[in-house]
């Protein structure tokens, strides 16, 4: 019967991360994962509460216990990186983030010695790396994908330099980020552990703004400061790293600089690329094939091996090979422009510019809709709702396209949204 209770206890825990646009599919991992980093009591307690952000005095009363023990439970799971705490007009509020980006990366972001990271990481490599059905639902359940490429700088031409929009750079994250934090990379932290890591920096997963705040004060990660940002972003550049951060516009919470044999996005990328579970650039690399020698430079150094070098078909060279891009699976990181040391590749612009959501909040909302959760937004049974957060959901709904309200709609069946919907579409 014990046994019975406590996987009971996590049982409501995964139901509870499953009502996230970015859930985890149940496995038996799963539960192993999940019993390593929450006690049964702590699993008990995270299931009962609120999706959205919540104070203490909330959780006290959703999880019936005093409101002192309550804020000694979510200072201590905020420690753990399981909750984050961010202080809002002088009160710390709390949210539980998604698995990932989230406490999966939380818990490998720092060397800790309260659980086995070594059995920890071949849980995670067997669930998120032999098993598909994570990382398939979470790249590819919808349209909107929790993260984007960044364009690397460097590799675009004075005239693109000028064109390119702040939000498109990882240096304007970190310039205008109100914190900023380092640690470990979870992706090669984890392939340390199973003897497959590169030798890429490990030091130099970058988070910012409140998540960072969240993480420094918990000493999660190390706050650092402007310029040893873009010292990091620099280091990043050189090892022929990857930008791969939160797919908003504004208050970008973390930047990887990813590799493409370790890191879960570029990995998933390769495994689902017509899927594209990946935001790409705004940019795609053209090359010169009339003047392409075949080195295969950049063919090494693409992250999804969206480029190949086949026959070049000169009568006079027959082994000569040239470069081709395969456009389909090209993230537009601009790797390859950097990579030609003859200048025989250069980044264009995409004739479609990619759709990019202004903030977490019109990135959730579109996620739920697109995999059928968007009920759970605004249902959400054990939170405590509010006016204020009821129009901040509704303000981002009656802004997007038509077809996506009318997903919304059918899957919220309220008709205060169809009159909200039809009233706004008139104007």
């Amino acid at each position: 019967m014990a046994h019975l209770t406590t996987r009971s206890a996590y049982k409501n825990l995964v139901d509870r991360i499953n009502q996230l646009p970015q859930g985890a599919p149940p496995s038996e991992l799963l539960y192993k994962i999940l019993e390593m980093l929450f006690t049964e009591k702590e699993a008990g307690f995270v299931a009962s509460l609120p999706i959205k952000p919540f104070t203490a005095e909330e959780a006290a009363y959703l999880t019936k216990k005093s409101l002192s023990e309550t804020r000694k439970i979510l200072d201590e799971l905020s420690a753990k990186g399981i909750l984050l705490d961010v202080e809002q007009n002088g009160q710390p509020i709390y949210s539980l983030p998604p698995p990932m980006a989230g406490f999966f990366e939380f818990s490998m972001m720092r060397i800790r010695a309260d659980i086995d990271q070594k059995v920890l990481a071949e849980l995670f490599y067997q669930y998120l790396n032999v098993e598909e059905d994570f990382i398939k639902q979470l790249f590819t359940g919808g349209i909107t994908q929790p993260g984007r490429t960044f364009v690397n700088e460097n590799a675009l031409s004075e005239a693109h330099k000028l064109e390119v929009l702040d939000y498109e750079k990882a240096s304007e994250v970190i310039r205008t980020a109100s914190h900023r934090a380092v640690g470990m990379c979870y992706c090669r932290h984890k392939m340390e552990h199973l003897g497959k890591a590169c030798d890429a920096p490990m030091e130099i997963c970058l988070t910012f703004n409140n998540v960072a705040a969240s993480l420094i004060k918990h000493n999660i990660a190390k706050e650092i400061d402007l310029q040893e940002g873009m010292d990091l972003l620099q280091t990043a550049y050189d090892n022929n790293l990857v930008q791969f951060g939160e797919n908003a516009r504004e208050e970008v919470s973390f930047i990887c600089n990813c590799c493409g044999c370790c890191c879960e996005a570029m990995l998933a990328a390769k495994r689902f690329a017509m899927l594209h579970p990946v935001h790409t650039t705004n940019y795609l690399p053209v090359v010169t094939t009339e003047d392409c020698n075949g080195c295969g430079k950049c063919v090494n150094v693409c992250p999804v091996e969206a480029m190949s070098l086949v026959s070049a078909n000169d009568p006079l060279k027959k082994k000569r090979k040239k470069a081709v891009l395969n456009e389909d699976i090209c993230l537009g990181c601009g790797l390859c422009v950097r990579a030609c040391t003859a200048g025989n590749i250069h980044l264009i612009e995409r004739k479609q510019r990619v759709i990019t959501p202004l903030n977490s909040a019109h990135r959730v909302v579109l996620m739920a809709i697109e995999r059928g959760k968007f009920q759970n937004l605004i249902f959400d049974q054990q939170a405590l709702w509010n006016h204020r957060a009821m129009a901040a959901i509704l303000g981002v709904i009656v802004k997007l396209p038509p077809v996506k309200q009318v997903l919304a709609s059918n899957q919220l069946k309220s008709r205060y949204l169809e009159y909200l919907l039809s009233n706004y579409n008139k104007n």
